[in-house]
């Protein structure tokens, strides 16, 4: 959206929040990016009021800010609920990060929304290949994008102190996670580890959602931190020894991409993760990430990866890699096929590209 932001004007609809006694909007320019981040504050009311309500204030929101044929760029088809009918886009963007129809608490709607938009959008985005091998037959235009890297924020991590206050507690050896803490997370198999290692420190960055808190293990060498900064994160990658996902595999995360992979690899750690399937593709067939999916799997790769590092050769493997998912590389690309859509003809879908891109990378170092 930033990049969208040096062109036009960009303004990012944020999900409600319930605690205002009279509904309003929070309104914030983003002073680095110029986009306009909008946040309703509603009062605790019944869905069918607050639908109204939030078509209510988008619809003032679109006039008072003279919003006429915008180009519409949807992350979760749940906000057909509320678009106003008499809003006239000049194109419509489907931005499927995720399969949220698997996810916990997804509304039994939402698949009937999602294919309302489906027949709207003009071009589709997925979050990774397998979301888009999944839904390929769904639309005429759709490509896969995983996510993209900011390379140099996370390189930081690389030349950065590796003890700062809040590790100042925790001992050597650390293997760390950050990212959202949900049904998505193997607690078990992270316990397992805890336990087969308690000379190791796992240390957990990113907020609880759809969990119980009581039901985060509560080992002596495990550190829950909690949410932290963007800007903050590769302080905390500086102190660690291995980068760790230990993601369950379950519904919720049969099609996920995940962006820590390369944020992980940028900040020159080793990375340890499950046998999800964008990271066993290509990041496991490369070799710049390894697979194992028990405690005790875990561990020893943790420890091959300790042992060894990421040494030179490995380094200059995902440097090489990662050039590839820069967020210009990912804008360029959805720039050119928003721009392709709204011409009569219809580019071929690009299939396995990211797949063919991780081969050729493959072949070149």
């Amino acid at each position: 959206m930033s990049r969208f932001a040096k062109d036009r004007r960009v303004f990012f609809w944020e999900e409600p929040v319930h605690d205002s006694a009279a509904a309003q909007l929070a309104v914030r320019v983003c002073p680095t990016t110029g986009v306009h981040v909008i946040e309703p504050h509603l009062p605790v009311i019944s869905a069918e009021q607050r639908t109204e309500q939030l078509r209510q204030m988008l619809e003032m929101f679109i006039e008072s800010n003279g919003i006429h044929s915008p180009l519409l760029w949807f992350y979760t088809p749940m906000a057909l609920e509320f678009l106003p009918s008499t809003l006239k886009p000049s194109t419509v963007i489907y931005d499927c990060m995720d399969e949220l129809s698997m996810f916990r608490g997804a509304p039994p709607e939402l698949r009937v929304f999602e294919q309302q938009l489906l027949n709207m959008a003009d071009v589709v985005f997925t979050g990774g290949v397998s979301l888009y091998e999944f839904k390929r037959d769904m639309h005429k235009n759709i490509h896969p994008f995983p996510s993209g890297v900011d390379v140099a924020h996370f390189a930081k991590a690389r030349v950065g102190q590796s003890n700062f206050a809040e590790h100042a507690h925790i001992p050597r050896p650390r293997l760390g996670f950050a990212g959202v803490i949900d049904e998505r997370m193997d607690l078990d198999l992270l316990a397992g580890m805890a336990r087969l290692r308690p000379d190791w420190h796992f240390v957990m960055i990113g907020p609880t959602a759809k969990i119980d808190p009581a039901a985060l293990p509560r080992l002596e060498n495990i550190d829950w931190l909690g949410m932290k900064n963007y800007s903050e994160l590769p302080m905390y990658f500086a102190g660690w020894d291995v980068a760790i996902m230990p993601f369950a595999l379950n519904d919720a995360t049969r099609f996920i991409s995940p962006t820590k992979t390369p944020e992980f690899l940028s900040a020159g750690l080793p990375v340890v993760s499950t046998p999800i399937r964008d990271v066993v593709r290509p990041y496991g067939d490369l070799g710049l990430a390894k697979i194992a999916s028990t405690p005790e799997e875990f561990v020893e790769a943790a420890d091959q990866a300790m042992m060894s590092g990421m040494c030179l050769k490995w380094r200059e493997r995902a440097d090489e890699f990662l050039k590839t998912l820069s967020w210009d590389s990912v804008w360029n690309g959805m720039h050119r096929l928003i721009h392709d859509s709204r011409s009569p003809k219809i580019p071929a879908a690009r299939a396995d590209s990211f797949a063919e891109l991780a081969q050729e990378t493959s072949a070149r170092v």
